[in-house]
């Protein structure tokens, strides 16, 4: 469309009496007018019926140009001048405003083509407009001359002022407002004439006699004439407090969303509620949770009536120290049903109360000291939102206002909804998680030895450490098992994987150790059997779980303190640190296993003579990795720290404790087990080396009773000689050479008889007319406990008397 000076010709006719109707065309893709309005037949003379489905350019003068905007991005506005043919053929010109509208709901792009009817250029009449304009405009306005003094001022203006036009004409803007901002304001306004230039500031003052302040925008726009000269300046303010409290809202809510629920700590996720809403929303704010759900309980559904203990999770005040909070944290206070905190969960909705209210009244009269309290420290506005989360109450937050004026209004309390509902989830999944995990440690610590392991042949000393919350459970274990002939196994094992069934496959590992370890089987073989084990645990938890995670490492170490001898295998673990007692490292070359649960592979044992006094350390490697140092580093801290002077070995427990595991927790759970080994006194054994000759039983018999006169156990004389004579005999009868015969006193008495056959024995109940077979069940009718284990050149029999039991 050719853009083209107005001509003199026909004029869009005169609005009808019902007002003015403007020309509106719609017309397609192709050109096609589509609709037709009463504005463009008084434009055109063309009734509807007759435009619509005609060619857009039927409507053009002779000679004039059908130039459409086509490549227009649509919702961009095109104005221009054009000629136009009205029905009887005469001329009209008219201004043209295009839209290019996009297509919507299915329907095809298409343009919209507007035209104002005559009558709308400027009249004598719209000066009246504009001065209304000015004077009415809901803006505030001001004018000032060269000099920087005040000409106008609109109403507006006026009523944020204070003051009326008049009685502020010709003053300078410091001198109206006659504070330190409004120099401010008013060194801008003298750039402004200075250089001409527009510019805003943002100011936040109390205007004519408000009792707050609001947010100001300010914009000041030199007044030019038509050469360009400044002679004065427009200045125009605008009230955006409520954009801005709007915006503040917007940022908290989304503060909230960052900071809230970092931890799966319930009372820290409580602390971060407070401290995001202090001092943005309240000055004062505190968070209880309902008694019951504090100790673990499930939130209860429904509203909670009558009096209600509840327990302080966290508080925080703008004051240093939160002098103004009337319950310390982690106490419990019981708050009556007029107190806004019972009145909000009686309600399930939130409760504002001012210090001038009704209800404030009553619970003053009911809880004097409470409310004495609250006034002592100018409690303005108290407001109590229930802590809701997933259908239950966890319990209340209570957001308070002292030394302002402003009480909370309802923005504020949609606010504190928002904020509460999102902290209320975390809290309960902070709950959920801590109980979950408290369930898991327990039954963690229920799977491990209980009370004070004292074997004889050595001192030890043990701890458990969990995980940081966010690592969860793990399977770490250790235990202490006696065997027989005084000797003592120590374990310690790590399960792949966190979580109850970590900890459950743990149980399940260590009961099956101690099992196998009551068979007295050699620390190869019996990772032999628990790998078995681990493969059939890991085809269950395969086929009754998604999860894919199995297999465990194991270190078995037996001590005997006879002979001083150690005997380890490991499947997978790390090796253990062994201290002498010169404080002296011992190397120890362990040949390392599979981890359990690879099948296949065997396992090799490692023996070494440790002296009398020295320290072995078993650990998982929880202990010695961390996020910030790997293996190889771990272990080098760990030898250090075990070669340095210590007391008692629960000394060196933690010891090691503090200088591996960090103050804010381990990434893994860990375990350490620390054992020093003590040597039997020679004296308190006796040996004798038996022939294959029936005869020297009853001499047998002799030195023993004559070896236990001389131990000071006579009381033990005839189970001894009983057990001696059985166990002998046998061992001559069935076994093979050598065979030997060997008494320990510990805190028990033992005898032992070795011989070279691999054949164990069985216990069996001989019929009334059979001549044998009652030898081994008399022994284990006398004896406290019997067995027998495996020895690389074949076999020994065992019986355990207990010295301290009565016969």
């Amino acid at each position: 469309m050719n853009e083209r000076e107005r001509p003199r010709g026909r004029r869009a006719p005169a609005p009808a009496p019902g007002g003015r109707v403007n020309a509106r065309i719609s017309i397609d893709a192709a050109g096609v007018v589509t609709a037709w309005n009463e504005g463009a037949e008084r434009l055109l003379g063309h009734p509807a019926d007759e435009a619509v489905g005609r060619p857009a350019t039927a409507f053009l003068a002779e000679g004039a140009s059908c130039d459409l905007p086509r490549d227009t991005p649509p919702g961009t506005p095109w104005s221009g001048w054009t000629d136009l043919r009205h029905r009887d053929g005469a001329p009209v010109r008219a201004r043209l405003v295009v839209h290019h509208r996009a297509a919507e709901s299915g329907a095809a792009a298409d343009w919209l083509v507007c035209a104002a009817l005559e009558g709308t250029d400027r009249a004598p009449g719209d000066a009246r407009l504009e001065q209304w304009a000015y004077g009415q405009s809901p803006c505030a306005v001001a004018v000032y001359d060269l000099d920087g003094r005040l000409r106008s001022a609109n109403r507006e203006m006026e009523r944020v002022i204070g003051l009326a036009e008049d009685e502020v004409r010709g003053l300078r803007l410091s001198e109206i407002g006659g504070k330190r901002k409004s120099r401010e304001l008013e060194e801008q306004l003298d750039r402004a004439l200075a250089d001409g230039d527009r510019r805003g500031v943002r100011t936040f003052m109390r205007t004519g006699g408000e009792a707050n302040e609001h947010d100001w925008s300010v914009r000041f726009a030199p007044l030019r004439d038509g050469d360009g000269e400044v002679h004065g300046v427009c200045l125009a303010a605008f009230d955006i407090t409520e954009q801005a409290l709007a915006r503040r809202r917007l940022l908290l809510v989304n503060d909230a969303s960052v900071r809230i629920g970092s931890t799966l700590d319930v009372t820290r996720t409580a602390e971060e509620l407070a401290e995001v809403c202090v001092p943005h929303l309240a000055d004062f704010v505190s968070v209880d949770l309902l008694e019951p759900v504090a100790q673990g309980a499930e939130a209860p559904v429904g509203p909670i009536d009558g009096t209600v203990p509840l327990c302080r999770v966290a508080h925080r005040s703008r004051r240093e120290g939160a002098p103004e909070a009337q319950v310390a944290v982690g106490a419990v206070k019981s708050y009556g049903p007029f107190a806004p905190h019972a009145a909000c969960l009686a309600s399930g909705r939130p409760v504002v109360h001012r210090h001038t209210d009704p209800a404030a009244r009553r619970w003053a009269e009911h809880e004097p000291e409470q409310h004495r309290r609250a006034a002592a420290f100018d409690f303005r506005s108290v407001m109590a939102v229930p802590l809701r989360a997933r259908g239950g109450t966890l319990g209340v937050v209570v957001f308070s206002r002292f030394g302002r004026p402003d009480p909370f209004v309802p923005d504020d309390v949609l606010l504190a909804e928002e904020i509460t509902a999102r902290a209320a989830v975390c809290i309960d999944n902070a709950r959920r998680f801590t109980h979950e995990r408290d369930t898991a440690i327990a039954l963690q610590r229920s799977l491990l030895p209980h009370g004070a392991v004292r074997p004889s042949a050595v001192d030890v000393a043990h701890r458990y450490l969990p995980a940081s919350p966010e690592a969860g459970v793990g399977g770490d274990w250790f235990d202490v098992i006696p065997l027989s002939g005084a000797r003592v196994a120590l374990v310690v094992g790590d399960v792949v994987g966190h979580g109850v069934q970590a900890s459950a496959t743990m149980g399940r590992l260590r009961t099956a150790v101690r099992t196998l370890a009551d068979v007295d089987l050699p620390p190869d073989e019996l990772l032999t059997h628990l790998d078995d084990l681990v493969i059939r645990l890991s085809s269950e938890q395969h086929t009754d779980s998604p999860v894919q995670e199995s297999g465990a490492t194991c270190l078995y170490a037996v001590y005997d303190p006879v002979s001083r001898h150690c005997t380890m295998a490991s499947a997978g673990h790390p090796p253990p640190v062994v201290v002498g007692p010169d404080r002296a490292p011992l190397a120890i070359d362990l040949v390392a296993g599979p981890p359990l649960g690879v099948g296949g592979l065997p396992f090799e044992t490692t023996v070494c003579v440790l002296p009398e006094g020295s320290t072995l350390a078993l650990y998982t490697d929880g202990l010695v990795e961390s996020r910030e140092r790997d293996f190889e580093e771990g272990h080098r801290l760990l030898r250090e720290t075990a070669t340095r002077p210590t007391g008692s070995l629960e000394e060196l427990a933690d010891t090691l404790v503090r200088a591996l595991v960090p103050d804010e927790g381990a990434s893994d759970d860990a375990a350490l087990l620390l054992a020093r080994t003590q040597v039997l006194d020679p004296a308190r054994t006796a040996t004798w080396s038996v022939t294959a000759d029936p005869a020297q039983v009853a001499e047998l018999r002799h030195e023993v009773l004559a070896q236990l006169s001389a131990w000071n156990l006579q009381e033990a004389s005839f189970v001894t000689e009983l057990v001696t004579s059985e166990l002998v005999t046998n061992a001559i009868r069935h076994a093979a050479p050598p065979i030997e015969l060997r008494l320990i006193v510990d805190r028990t008495l033992i005898c032992e008889v070795s011989d070279s056959s691999a054949t164990a024995p069985h216990l069996r109940r001989a019929k009334s007319f059979d001549e044998g077979g009652r030898g081994l069940l008399l022994v284990a009718q006398v004896a406290d406990r019997w067995g027998s284990r495996p020895t690389p050149a074949g076999k020994i029999i065992w019986a355990e008397q207990n010295l301290a039991a009565p016969r």
